[in-house]
């Protein structure tokens, strides 16, 4: 996220103005070229240039005021605050600890600043590619596993069920909690579990638990007062490890809503959307 806001903050520069627009935003998502943005680049009508020219002639009114953010090195106009309360709104809402560009395109949207610049098909076109879960595939044949993973990992044993029953429907949802519960019809649940330094269950993660679908990682959770630190990393390696061990060729990351999370982490890319 930070290089969008550095590049639509380049994009208000380069600007008649000199000053962020909302619209700056999404200049500066079409840029990224991969994931779910770049199927929409692909796939929706949007013309950066033509864009550009628009707001360049634009006529920023005085009931547009100008404001500044310490994201920013230009002046912005308060409705760029208006869009980033938005994403934020949106990011709490998911459970999630950091805006992406999901939460920021939505927030385009819903907050109706594209409304001079884009179409209404385009803008569903967003909202389907860009702001809701994704299936995600990484290739495991030659993948490089982290030498060190967190050693307050282990895989799941019978006894730790009813802990595990709670914990993912006090943090997560009752759908998950069935997903986990049918996990455990099998002798070897295949389902890892973290643990902070009191030995407290702070996260989980588990492949081939979902309706039974072999080569399929997840669900995976950490509850949100341990995030950003590296367990779901690691959750997510000690997975793939097994899974590689296995002989899966691939893993499928089903429903991926962090989807710039395991672009980082473990190369995975999202596949196409054929119902378009």
């Amino acid at each position: 996220m930070l290089r969008i806001f550095k590049n639509a903050e380049k994009e208000a520069f380069s600007s008649q103005h000199k000053v962020l627009l909302p619209i700056h935003f999404l200049l500066a998502c079409l840029k990224e070229k991969e994931g779910a943005i770049g199927e929409i680049v692909l796939k929706c009508t949007i013309d950066g240039a033509s864009i550009r020219n628009l707001v360049n002639e634009l006529d920023l009114k005085s009931d547009k005021n100008v404001t500044s953010h310490n994201l920013f090195n230009v002046p912005i106009i308060n409705d760029v605050l208006t869009v980033l309360e938005q994403a934020t709104c949106y990011m709490q809402n998911y459970n999630q600890v950091y805006i992406n560009e999901g939460h920021l395109l939505k927030a385009l949207i819903k907050t109706n600043m594209l409304e001079e610049f884009v179409s209404e098909e385009d803008k569903k076109m967003i909202l389907k590619l860009g702001t809701t879960s994704r299936d995600m595939i990484t290739h495991l044949h030659n993948y490089n596993f982290p030498d060190s993973i967190s050693s307050n990992i282990r895989r799941v044993n019978r006894d730790d069920k009813n802990t595990l029953f709670h914990f993912v429907e006090s943090h997560f949802s009752q759908e998950w909690s069935e997903t986990i519960k049918s996990a455990f019809l099998s002798t070897t649940p295949s389902i890892y579990l973290a643990f902070d330094n009191r030995g407290e269950l702070v996260g989980f993660a588990g492949f081939d638990v979902y309706q039974n679908k072999k080569c399929y990682f997840g669900p995976m959770g950490v509850a949100k007062s341990n995030r950003v630190k590296g367990i779901g990393y690691s959750l997510l390696h000690h997975c793939l490890k097994d899974m590689h061990e296995i002989g899966y060729e691939y893993a499928i990351i089903g429903g991926a809503g962090p989807i710039e999370f395991y672009e980082k982490a473990c190369n995975a890319v999202v596949i196409p959307a054929t119902n378009i």
